[in-house]
This record gives C-alpha cells, sequence and structure tokens, in this order.
C-alpha cells in the first residue's frame, strides 16, 4: 500500500465514523416514498416505468387523469402485490388518489429543489447557513427554444442574485480564513438557459448572443461582491462554454475579477486537456478563477446519443474511470493552487478523502479549497466535513416543479444507480475498506469492441480506396460528423473554400465509360446567392440517352453474371471514398442546393450508409437459398437483375437518393443510367467520380444531365428500359407510373416502376406530452432545411386542452430560428432551391393567407437569394389547399381538434401517407397511434425526418408511394426477378443424405 493510500483510508473512515454517528436512509422521505426506491432499486422495469411517471404527472391537470396514467405505467402484475394493490385503490377514488400522487410526487421533488423562488429557497439557505454550511444557487430549466425564454431567464438570473445579495448581508464565512477565495453569494448559471440557438459548429455566434446577456450579470455580481460559476451541460456545448468563459474574463472589464469558475466533468476523456488549457489560459490572464470539479451528470444521455450515432463515447463507459480520472484532476488542480481554486463535487468519500490527503500532501491548507454537494443528497456526509474542519457549499437548484423534473429524474437515477457510492453506502451497507479501495482496481480491461460502441463503429473506417478491400460481414451506420469539434468545424470551412475555387468549373456526360461534351451547357447556380454559378453540366439530349441505353444494355450481358461479391466490394470503395471526400461533397451541397452544414452531411452520411447496407444485404441475398429438405430432390430459389435501370433522382438529397436508388440498381447486377435533378447536377457529377474512381466498369453506371422533360419523358418510354426508381414529386411520378403500363413494340419486359413521392406529414401533440420536446422537434421538422424534405412536417395536429400552451411556445420558437446563407454554420433556414420554388411557395403563402390565420412570419431574410419567411398559419380547417396540398417549403399549418378521436382522423384524412409523428407521455395513447396512424413511417416522441438507412427503411403509401422502403431488408427485391432452379438428385436409388441450405451463385462459365 503507498503511503498515500494509506493517508485516504485514514481520512476517508474518519468521514465515515463520523457519517456514522448521524445516521440517515438514503431516501430522507420515509414511506411512500422510500418504500418506492427501495423497490427501483431491486427491479430495472419498476424504476424506468416510475421515473417516467414522475415525469409526466406535472403536465396533468386532472385527477382522472394522473390515475389513468397510473395505470398505464403500472398495471403489470409483474411490478409485485404492493404496487398492484395501489393502482387498484387509485382506481376507485381518483380524486383523492390523484392528489395524494401529486402530493408524493412533489415531495420527491422537495428533497433535490431547495425552493419554488428565490423566497422559498431563503427559508432554506438560512437553515444552512446556521449548520454551517454554504450555497450556490441554481435555475431550473435548460434548454430554451425561443429568445423570449432566455430573455425571461437572464432577468430571473440577474434578480436572483439581487435577492440573494440582500437576504444574506451581515452572513459571514464559516471557517473566516482565505474567505476572500470564496463570496458567500454564489449563483451558477447555464448557458443553455440564455440562448435558444445554440449550434456547437457556430461557438462565434453562441458567444455573440451569450455575451451581452451575461455582462449585466457579471458587472452586478462584481459590485455585490458575489462569485458566478458557469455550469456544464452535455458534451455539445461543453466546447462553447469553456470558450464563452476564457472569452469574456479575458475582457478588459473583468480580466482581474477572480470570482469566477466554471465546471469540469471527470466523466469526460477529453476533461484533462480541458483542464490544463484552462490552467494555461489562467495564468496567461493573471488572475485566479475556480473550477468545480463533478464526476458529470448525463452519462445516460451521452452513452444513449454516441450509441445511436455509432460514434466514440466522448464520457468513459466505466463507472470507475470517471473515480480515477477525478483523481487525477484533483492533483492537477492542487498542484496549480497558486491559480486556481478547487471545489469538489463528489459525494463519493473514497474521492473526498483522497482530495483530503493529497491537500496534506501538497501543504494546502484546508481552507483554500471547498466540498459541494447537492441539495437533498448525502446529509451525514456535509455534517461530517463540516465537523472536520472544512467549507462545505450546497448546491441548490430553485424553481418550479415541471422546468424541474429533468433535474429530479437525474438526482434519482444517480441514487437509485447500481454503481452509485450513496446507493452503496446509504442502502447496501458496503464496508469502509471496500468503499475506500483505489478506483483503478475496479477497471475491467478493454476488450475489442466491448464497452465502446464507438470503437466498435468506427473500426471498419477507411480513408482511402482499393480495389483489393476485404469486405465487412458485418453492417454499422457511419457516424455523423460532430461539428462541436473545432478540427471538424475547421475541415468543413476548409472544404467551403477549396469548393468555392472551384465554382465554373464544368462537368461531363459518362456513358460507356466515356466523358461526353454536349454543345449545350446546363449552369447550376448558389440559391443563396443566385448569381454565382456552383458550375455548368454537358445537357444530354436524345441521341445521349438512346447512346445510354446501348451502353447499359451491352454491359449487362457481362456485369448480371458478375459474382455478387465483386458487386458488393464496389459498393464499399464506393462508400469508403465518400467517406474520404466527406467534407468536399457537404460543401458543393451547402452552395449547390442550399443545405445547412449538419443536414449536407446527414446526406453524404446516408449516401455512404445506401452503398455498404446494400453490399450487406447482397451478401444476405446473394447465394441461392434451398426452399425445402425434400429426399431427391434439390429446390434453389434465387434471384437475377431486371436489366436497364433509369434512376431518376430529386434535389433535395442530391447525392444521398441518387446513390441509394442507383447502388441498389448496380450491386443487384442491373445496369444504370443515372439522371439527378436539373438544379443538382454537380452533386450528380461528384457521385458519378466516386463510382468511377471505386473501379465501376464501363456501361454499368452511366450518367447523364438534361432537362426531365426532353430525356427523361425519352427513357421511361424507351422500350429498353426495364426498370425505373423514380423519388420526386407526385405529379411527374404519376405519369411516369402511367406511361410504365404502357407496353411498347419489341418490349421485352414488363416495365417496374419504384416510386417514391410526397407527403403532406401530420405530428399529433397529446395533452400530456412534455411540450419542449414536442416544440423543439416540431420547429426542425418543419423548418430544418427550410421544409424542402418529403418528410418535412406540414401540419400540426394541437388538441384543445393545450392548444393555448403550444402556440405560447411554438410562435417565440419560430420567431427565434436563424435563417441566413448555409455557408455559414449553425444555420437551421436557408434559402429554396430556385425561382420557380420561391414563387410557387409564396403563392401558396397568399393563399394561406385567405383561407387561414396569418400566426407567424418572419421579417428579417437575406435580400439576396430564394429565402422565404418561416410562416405559421392557424385557424386551418382540413379541407383547405394548405392542409391538404404540398408546399415544399417553410410553412406550417396548425389544425386544432377536440381529441384524439378527431386529431387522428384529420392526420388520416388527404392522399399521403409517408412521415407523421406524435407527441405523448400516455403508453395507452402512444400504442393507439403507433396502431392507427397512416403512414409508411411513424415517429413517437422525436422528429418526423431524419430516416436512417437500416434503422428507419424509408418510404410511404397511398399517393406517397408504392410501398418501397429504402434503406429496408426488402428494398433490393424491386430490383431482381425471383428464379427456381429444381434438380432431381434421386438416380438409381442414390438419394443424397441431406442437401446444403445454400449453395454457390449459379453462374457459367464458372468464376476462377
Amino acid at each position: 500500500m503507498t503511503a498515500l493510500q494509506g493517508e485516504i483510508e485514514w481520512r476517508g473512515k474518519r468521514v465515515l465514523e463520523l457519517v456514522d454517528k448521524h445516521p440517515e436512509p438514503l431516501f430522507s422521505k420515509a414511506g411512500f416514498y422510500q418504500r418506492l426506491m427501495a423497490l427501483s432499486m431491486r427491479d430495472e422495469r419498476f424504476k424506468a416505468q416510475l421515473f417516467r411517471f414522475v415525469d409526466v404527472l406535472p403536465s396533468l391537470v386532472r385527477s382522472s387523469e394522473i390515475v389513468e396514467h397510473l395505470d398505464e405505467y403500472f398495471s403489470d402484475d409483474g411490478f409485485g402485490p404492493l404496487v398492484g394493490v395501489g393502482v387498484r385503490l387509485a382506481r376507485i377514488v381518483p380524486w383523492v388518489s390523484g392528489r395524494i400522487l401529486r402530493w408524493n410526487v412533489s415531495g420527491m421533488a422537495r428533497q433535490f429543489i431547495a425552493g419554488r423562488n428565490p423566497d422559498d429557497v431563503m427559508v432554506t439557505l438560512r437553515k444552512r447557513h446556521a449548520q454551517k454550511i454554504g450555497f450556490t444557487v441554481d435555475l431550473l430549466g435548460e434548454g430554451v427554444v425561443s429568445e423570449a425564454q432566455a430573455d425571461e431567464y437572464a432577468a430571473r438570473y440577474l434578480d436572483l442574485l439581487e435577492k440573494l445579495a440582500r437576504e444574506t448581508k451581515g452572513w459571514s464565512d464559516p471557517l473566516g480564513k482565505n474567505s476572500e477565495l470564496f463570496p458567500l453569494v454564489n449563483l451558477s448559471v447555464k448557458i443553455s438557459a440564455l440562448y435558444s440557438q445554440i449550434s456547437p459548429a457556430d461557438p462565434a455566434d453562441a458567444i455573440a448572443h451569450l455575451a451581452p446577456k451575461l455582462r449585466p450579470l457579471l458587472r452586478r455580481a462584481r459590485e455585490l461582491g458575489a462569485f458566478i460559476n458557469f455550469d456544464m451541460e452535455s458534451y455539445a456545448h461543453k466546447n462553447i462554454t469553456l470558450e464563452l468563459f476564457e472569452t469574456i474574463f479575458t475582457e478588459e472589464e473583468f480580466r482581474d475579477w477572480p470570482h469566477a469558475g466554471i465546471v469540469i466533468q471527470a466523466y469526460l476523456r477529453d476533461s484533462e486537456a480541458d483542464l490544463r488549457d484552462l490552467i494555461e489560459w489562467g495564468r496567461a490572464r493573471g488572475t485566479r478563477f475556480a473550477v468545480r470539479l463533478v464526476k458529470g451528470a448525463y452519462w445516460d444521455y451521452e452513452t444513449t446519443k454516441s450509441r445511436q450515432n455509432g460514434s466514440h463515447s466522448p464520457v468513459f463507459l466505466q463507472k470507475p474511470e470517471s473515480d480515477a480520472n477525478f483523481e487525477a484532476l484533483t492533483r492537477v488542480l492542487f498542484e496549480n493552487e497558486s491559480i486556481v481554486t478547487a471545489a469538489f463535487g463528489s459525494h463519493n468519500v473514497r474521492s473526498i478523502a483522497h482530495a483530503l490527503a493529497l491537500a496534506d500532501e501538497l501543504g494546502i491548507d484546508r481552507s483554500r479549497f471547498e466540498f459541494q454537494l447537492l441539495y437533498g443528497m448525502a446529509g451525514p456526509i456535509k455534517r461530517a466535513l463540516v465537523e472536520m474542519g472544512y467549507r462545505v457549499r450546497e448546491y441548490c437548484p430553485v424553481g418550479e416543479l415541471l422546468p424541474g423534473m429533468a433535474y429530479l429524474v437525474r438526482r434519482l437515477l444517480e441514487n437509485t444507480s447500481n454503481e452509485g457510492f450513496l446507493r452503496a453506502k446509504f442502502a447496501e451497507n458496503v464496508s469502509a475498506e471496500e468503499l475506500l479501495r483505489d478506483p483503478r482496481e475496479f477497471i475491467r480491461p478493454a476488450v475489442a469492441g466491448i464497452g465502446d460502441p464507438g470503437r466498435l463503429a468506427c473500426s471498419n473506417r477507411k480513408n482511402g480506396a482499393s480495389l483489393d478491400i476485404a469486405p465487412g460481414d458485418v453492417y454499422r451506420n457511419s457516424p455523423l460528423v460532430n461539428f462541436a469539434y473545432k478540427d471538424s468545424q475547421d475541415k468543413m470551412q476548409s472544404a467551403l473554400r477549396q469548393v468555392r475555387k472551384r465554382f465554373g468549373e464544368k462537368y461531363p456526360l459518362v456513358i460507356g465509360g466515356e466523358k461526353v461534351w454536349t454543345d449545350e451547357l446546363t449552369p447550376s447556380v448558389n440559391p443563396s446567392a443566385p448569381d454565382e454559378i456552383v458550375g455548368y453540366g454537358s445537357e444530354a439530349g436524345i441521341p445521349e440517352a438512346e447512346r445510354a441505353v446501348k451502353a447499359a444494355r451491352a454491359a449487362f450481358a457481362k456485369w448480371s453474371r458478375t459474382p455478387f461479391e465483386e458487386r458488393a466490394r464496389l459498393l464499399e470503395r464506393a462508400a469508403d471514398i465518400l467517406e474520404r471526400r466527406r467534407y468536399e461533397l457537404s460543401a458543393v451541397e451547402v452552395f449547390e442546393v442550399g443545405k445547412p452544414w449538419n443536414e449536407a452531411d446527414a446526406d453524404i452520411r446516408e449516401a455512404i450508409d445506401f452503398c455498404r447496407f446494400y453490399a450487406h444485404e447482397m451478401r444476405r441475398l446473394g447465394r441461392p437459398k434451398l426452399t425445402q429438405q425434400v429426399p431427391g430432390e434439390e429446390n434453389y430459389y434465387h434471384y437475377w437483375p431486371r436489366g436497364v435501370a433509369f434512376v431518376i433522382a430529386p434535389w433535395n438529397f442530391p447525392i444521398a437518393i441518387l446513390c441509394g436508388m442507383a447502388s441498389a440498381a448496380v450491386v443487384t447486377g442491373n445496369t444504370v443510367i443515372m439522371k439527378p435533378s436539373e438544379q443538382s447536377i454537380i452533386c450528380g457529377a461528384m457521385l458519378m467520380q466516386v463510382f468511377e474512381e471505386a473501379g465501376v466498369p464501363p456501361g454499368v453506371l452511366n450518367f447523364l444531365s438534361g432537362h426531365g422533360s426532353v430525356i427523361g419523358a425519352h427513357l421511361v418510354d424507351d422500350k429498353d428500359v426495364d426498370l425505373i426508381a423514380f423519388t420526386g414529386s407526385r405529379g411527374v411520378g404519376l405519369r411516369i407510373w402511367q406511361s410504365a403500363g404502357v407496353t411498347r413494340p419489341s418490349q421485352r419486359e414488363l416495365k417496374h416502376v419504384i416510386c417514391e413521392m410526397g407527403g403532406k406529414n401530420a405530428m399529433i401533440v397529446d395533452a400530456d406530452a412534455d411540450l419542449g420536446e414536442a416544440i423543439g422537434y416540431s420547429i426542425y421538422s418543419a423548418f430544418g432545411y427550410q421544409g424542402q424534405k418529403c418528410s418535412a412536417l406540414s401540419r400540426l395536429i394541437l388538441l384543445e386542452e393545450n392548444y393555448d400552451r403550444v402556440m405560447e411556445r411554438l410562435i417565440p420558437a419560430a420567431a427565434s430560428l436563424r435563417v441566413g446563407n448555409p455557408e455559414e454554420p449553425g444555420i437551421m433556414v436557408g434559402p429554396v432551391i430556385d425561382e420557380a420554388a420561391y414563387r410557387r411557395i409564396l403563392e401558396y403563402i397568399e393563399i394561406g393567407k385567405k383561407e387561414a390565420t396569418l400566426a407567424y412570419q418572419a421579417k428579417e431574410v437575406p435580400p439576396q437569394g430564394y429565402f422565404i419567411p418561416p410562416t405559421i398559419f392557424t385557424d386551418v380547417k382540413p379541407d383547405m389547399r394548405i392542409a391538404r396540398e404540398e408546399i415544399f417549403g417553410p410553412v406550417l399549418s396548425v389544425l386544432k381538434v377536440r381529441d384524439l378521436d378527431e386529431a387522428l382522423e384529420v392526420a388520416n384524412g388527404t392522399d399521403y401517407a409517408l412521415t407523421g409523428g406524435f407527441f405523448s407521455r400516455s403508453p395507452a395513447n402512444i400504442e393507439r397511434v403507433k396502431a392507427q396512424l397512416e403512414a409508411g413511417n411513424v415517429y413517437i416522441n422525436r422528429t418526423c425526418t431524419g430516416a436512417i438507412v437500416g434503422r428507419h427503411p424509408f418510404g410511404g403509401f397511398k399517393m406517397s408511394g408504392g410501398g418501397t422502403k429504402a434503406g429496408g431488408v426488402d428494398y433490393l427485391l424491386h430490383f431482381v426477378v425471383p428464379r427456381v432452379v429444381t434438380e432431381n438428385t434421386s438416380r438409381l436409388g442414390l438419394v443424397p443424405e441431406k442437401t446444403p441450405e445454400y449453395r454457390d451463385e449459379f453462374l457459367w462459365p464458372k468464376q476462377q
């Protein structure tokens, strides 16, 4: 045992002895609450349901609603007799039981929330001051959805500061010594409460909006002798918070003010680098500052998000890793005590004892650092530290129950965590020796891919492409680029500069492997600045279209009999090239089709995913499969390609959809004529370059750009085109569907059409919905990429019961959107695609003004470019044109309905069935909507856009399409025809014992 470990154990045991002198249960409120918490620690399923019920309760108005939800969440018999009896009793007298439940949950909240308002919290703070415990106060609520909300929070912070300073006049520091380092009044602020449009990609914009709101608060805090601490939230906001802190406290006015602090979260892998950077900044600034070191409160959120994205987790995945890192950072803080004041935010006695022992080892006086513990938790530990002569401060949240639910649930999760110190000490009575062991002893060695989904997901990523790449056998989605990282921001800015330098370049057709130039060139303009030409595409006419059909037909004989493994590897090479050119291709989309950074990256990610997913699926489908085990007979089912495929893609997902349809056709053995939209010719040309570099054989993939009315119509009617894959408008799709049904002279095949069209998508907001979530997701679904997605929200359906509450927040949220040139990071609403779309959408807005009520329209949009102001109509009726026809722009119709019955009737009452959504916390209503909402993709409590390949196979029915699902396991079946080969194997009575389930492909001559 090291000398330090011995000191840690000695001090830790002293703390625990004092803790045991004043024992109390983990959950200080006895009875109902304590029993529920005890049950939740034994049953993870019950815990999840309990915390979800706690989350929804404040939004329920009537006692009958409370009891209904109680029944929905806990009617399962598997939760034990206590819960079952409680649910049955609640049903009998709902008006009594509803009140009792609300009172009990309010009691749970009061354990962790110090007061509803500043007056309320002062009662608590006076009690704590008498116990020699200080405070830092935080306003509950985070992640505002509008600037009106943000301004309100800024005002409340200032009012709270004034109140705290006024009410604590005459209070003295409990230790007295070094009190100048620890002002009595201490306020914690969250940046997400002060600006609604924070984008990780654009720290400069966030700082430009946050600094003016913070300066008056900081100025007044300095005048009052108070302390301001910048809280840390999710990882997405971490870098902006750090940069904001350093920027504002380097300003002349605040450069010499020492009473400012910031949080460092030890569960983050990059926390040590951040802390050392802060210390270096502090030394250059020349003024002391403070750091509150915590473990971190968003572990579940961060790990879930990184797993969903398939990216490297920013947090340590084992709790002992965070504990060990906390100790390492404690040493960094103490070794730099001359510039930084340390506050240790932990309830873990091992972490506390380590700080005590290390301070003594380094000769740091106990009055020069403090411990900060959460209100309502670890009371005996606070008392023990005070008794030992250390400075203790309590983190005291203040606010109403509704905005405090996220905080409350985080605290409940922390208390009941399997690995939490408080549970181990106060609920499970783990021995002192075990509690004080070095956390490094508990860290399990890493096993490839286990415990780190990010590393596993990224393990097969390559920067280049080779014709000899071995295929992977497991499909994984490519992670989205995380623009919270400065490196990602820099790469995107560099790509934008490089692509801008190429403006005006000309791109050829590609037919039979040859580059073909024509006399006519089609310009592709930047919709943000229509006088800028991104590039020119050679314009194909009828002769080039016919030549492409001949080239494709000639290549089909060989490609259709090429082993599926070779075809799959082609797609995987293309995916690797797309990955390598990801920022460049995203930049092209920003300029050519007006996509914001994150939307452009998501499009390239989808193209990558299509290539890898369809390669994976082809391996699954490629080998002939036995239909049945029958003695003396072999029956193998397999697929042949259809022939020549004509792929027609839209401009709104210019690389993803074009790549998805073309790669599906190519990997199944078809030969392809690929036609991008006239508005996205350059994106199409880039995709052709990718496949050429990947080694696509001549004639297998041919690239034609030109007018759909000329070459598109001609190729749809061509007798030698066997398959048409189309994504676009309803009008064009129906004409293709009709034309393909006509059999031409000498036509060899019945034309097969894959037709994906538009939507008039609805989202319903239930009475108990989380309104912050519903508003944020609805705004993004309606106005993200200017509403130019077939999946975009067009109709928001609100129940009478919550109509006013939703509208109160929806309009300010829309008014807070950033509208501008998507070349700038963080823009959400850019230009519509071209002048024709611009005029058409404005016409619909005029129709809306006559039919309904214009509730909101943005006033400021850039003067140059095809910018349409985000627009919201109310008093919309289901039979109005703006509620029935696809507008394809940033226009949202809001419909009011009596109840969920009428909501579903309205939602299902259009010709379309593409996407739909529902916001609710009622399990019964959620199940009903899952069963009854008419849409190809139904989304619950999230956006109705952003389908991910393999995870959300995408496509609709009715007039939204023929029921195909891009990115789904059955999609490739639309590009092939099935075939069964039967052989009698019983010769002379000799019957094979067993026929293999799979066999090699039917290829001749045999491949070597």
